[in-house]
């Protein structure tokens, strides 16, 4: 799988990146203002400005930097120490880390139902990470699916971004689980 350009930053632009993911992840892009950023981080606005001149380069940065974060955790869609099954665990374990763990929605869900009136940049940095995403899943199921078997990696991001979604709507996780469980079992 290929690399996502992410420069490691470190000090008061990585608090900011850390910042404006949870509240877009919280209530999507508009709900980042420069303003409560510096009043989070301890800062001047004009602070927030320096390390990310636009809303749209903050945005694209926070996208660029959790692509990173998702595409390290799920490890090589191609270890042969791994089935496809353990393989395809690790993506689900993203999910439910971030919507049980954080309590929050993936980013790019959040920014993917928004991609129509999102700036360019963080509109590309979510078409990338879909991108990546749906590479790493096809490459993990280890073969293009046979005709007339159901189970692609579309259909995959696709159900779990949806269970999610309906889990923390209707605050039923139960919902996820399910999905993830007919994931695992179509795997089989």
């Amino acid at each position: 799988m290929e690399n996502t350009e992410h420069t490691a930053l470190t000090g008061k632009a990585e608090e900011i990146l850390e910042v404006a993911e949870r509240h877009m992840r919280a209530g999507g892009f508009d709900a980042v203002s420069f303003r409560d950023i510096a009043t989070e981080v301890g800062i001047k606005s004009a602070s927030v400005h320096y390390h990310f001149p636009q809303k749209a380069d903050l945005g694209a940065a926070v996208v660029q930097r959790y692509t990173a974060r998702v595409i390290a955790a799920v490890g090589a869609p191609d270890n042969s120490d791994d089935s496809t099954k353990e393989r395809i665990s690790r993506l689900i374990g993203v999910y439910r880390s971030a919507m049980i763990d954080d309590g929050l929605i993936c980013l790019c869900c959040v920014l993917g139902a928004e991609t129509l009136d999102l700036p360019d940049p963080v509109a590309e940095a979510v078409s990338s990470f879909f991108a990546l995403v749906l590479k790493w899943t096809e490459t993990a199921l280890s073969a293009p699916p046979a005709a007339g078997e159901t189970t692609t990696a579309a259909q995959i991001i696709s159900s779990l971004q949806g269970a999610m979604v309906l889990s923390l709507a209707t605050k039923n996780p139960q919902h996820f689980s399910d999905t993830a469980n007919g994931i695992l079992k179509a795997i089989d």
